[in-house]
């Protein structure tokens, strides 16, 4: 028997995108450089919003909306070495009005250690307008999976 006052856990599907480390991301230290993480986190989506969500960023575009990055955490655990790949893995935590926050983590295919992890707010926006608008019904269905 569950009380009104409890709290249900909402468990989002989380999706799995594999890119593979480049010489150009490797930092003086040997792994890959922390700036390279939100590149791999933004290819990760590309790939998951047209294959995972079936609404791709340009069915964004082709609407006038676009998504603009409003807050990033992240943080870094261990390092992704030259000749591994980056797991990336990503969920919807959180579909506000104008807003979407997605967890995020990244993990080496190598050895299967975290390397980061953390959370991307990003706001609709109307490209006519420029300013943020309401996240489309239709957008929340295809989101909340």
């Amino acid at each position: 028997m569950s009380s009104s006052a409890e709290k249900h856990e909402i468990i989002r599907k989380k999706f799995e995108s594999v890119i593979k480390v480049q010489p150009r991301d490797i930092d003086i230290n040997g792994h890959v450089h922390h700036s390279i993480y939100l590149d791999y986190l933004l290819a990760a989506r590309y790939d998951q919003m047209e294959r995972c969500y079936k609404m791709s960023m340009e069915d964004f575009l082709d609407l006038g909306l676009t998504w603009f990055a409003r807050r990033y955490t992240i943080e870094f655990r261990s390092g992704i070495e030259l000749n591994d790949s980056a797991v990336v893995r990503t969920w919807i935590e959180k579909i506000g009005k104008v807003t979407v926050d997605v967890a995020f983590e990244v993990e080496s295919e190598e050895t299967k250690k975290m390397a980061a992890q953390g959370t991307a707010c990003f706001v609709l926006i109307d490209i006519a307008g420029g300013k943020p608008t309401r996240i489309p019904e239709e957008v929340r269905r295809k989101y909340s999976v």
